[in-house]
């Protein structure tokens, strides 16, 4: 048996959707376009990984289960996201090339590794989303307020969904791979290939959408400093210094130091070979969505709490 619900949400994107949909943090609406550009093949990749190992998945009905469950989810969020990245593609055609290129980086992974590589490679991206994405949650009302309210809601939808299927990977790589250090021997694996996947697309985004309609630089963002950056910019002199860096809030400038230092402890337990992630603090705000979307809420425009919806 799994707990997994299949949500169907009508998802619309129209052409007018910008790139900067998040005029007050640049950076975060930039990190949410890339999340999109990664999410479309990533989701594929899981599909077409975990059909290869269906003959083992099958042999446990709670596994399979699992399994079917987290795949129709992951599914339901490549359609989404396709949406999103395809009305952005309609305004700067040339994006079509990082999302080609990323599909063709996740193919020639797909054809390299053996079914447990690839299922330890999800379970540790996985593993990664519960901490990062409680922190832009429980932040939700600077982190996503005052930007388009259709992109922030397929975000926050999405970030609900991987908090909710949290054990899911970690249940069908244990499944297909008693070791439990093997998926600990993958991390360098695992992140380098999606860095190098992150970089691309900022790249792409950098070279053929004008700085105005970004806001910030993407390359920047995406760098393997991100994090040392983030903490530079808070120490002594930090304005200074974001000043010349080109003076856009950083990505995780909303949250205070205290929460940043949580979610990296988080993180580094995350890949560590007995973790757990029902063990997780999770963000209270979730549940607060899933009762919304129980009650027929418009789950399309809604961002807030259910006191700020018009009836």
């Amino acid at each position: 048996m799994t707990d997994l619900v299949i949500r169907k949400i009508p998802w619309e994107f129209d052409t007018d959707v910008p790139f900067r949909w998040q005029p007050a943090n640049p950076n975060f609406g930039i990190f949410c376009n890339a999340f999109t550009f990664i999410a479309v093949p990533f989701e594929k990749y899981i599909i077409a990984s975990l059909r290869q190992a269906h003959d083992r998945l099958d042999r446990d009905p709670d596994v399979a289960a699992e399994a079917e469950a987290f795949l129709r989810q992951e599914a339901q969020h490549a359609a989404a996201h396709r949406k999103h990245m395809l009305a952005l593609i309609a305004r700067y055609p040339e994006l079509e090339e990082c999302y080609q290129e990323t599909v063709e980086s996740y193919d020639r992974l797909l054809a390299a590794h053996p079914v447990e590589f690839h299922a330890a490679y999800i379970a540790n991206l996985e593993a990664t989303f519960t901490p990062l994405f409680k922190v832009f949650l429980d932040h939700r009302e600077v982190m996503f307020g005052g930007g388009d309210q259709r992109v922030a809601s397929l975000m926050m939808w999405h970030f609900v969904e991987e908090i909710e299927h949290r054990s899911s990977g970690l249940i069908l790589y244990r499944h297909l791979c008693p070791d439990p250090r093997y998926r600990t021997r993958q991390f360098r694996s695992t992140f380098r290939h999606t860095a190098e996947i992150a970089a691309n697309i900022a790249r792409t985004f950098d070279r053929h959408i004008p700085f105005e309609e970004r806001g910030a630089s993407a390359e920047a963002l995406m760098s393997p400093a991100l994090l040392v950056d983030e903490l530079k910019f808070r120490g002594p002199g930090g304005a200074r210094r974001r000043t010349r860096a080109g003076g856009a809030p950083t990505l995780f400038e909303a949250v205070p130091t205290v929460d940043l230092t949580k979610m990296l402890w988080r993180l580094a337990l995350s890949q560590l070979p007995n973790h757990d992630p029902a063990n997780q603090p999770l963000p209270p705000w979730a549940d607060t969505w899933m009762q919304e979307y129980e009650r027929g809420a418009d789950m399309t425009r809604f961002v807030g709490n259910p006191s700020d919806r018009e009836d």
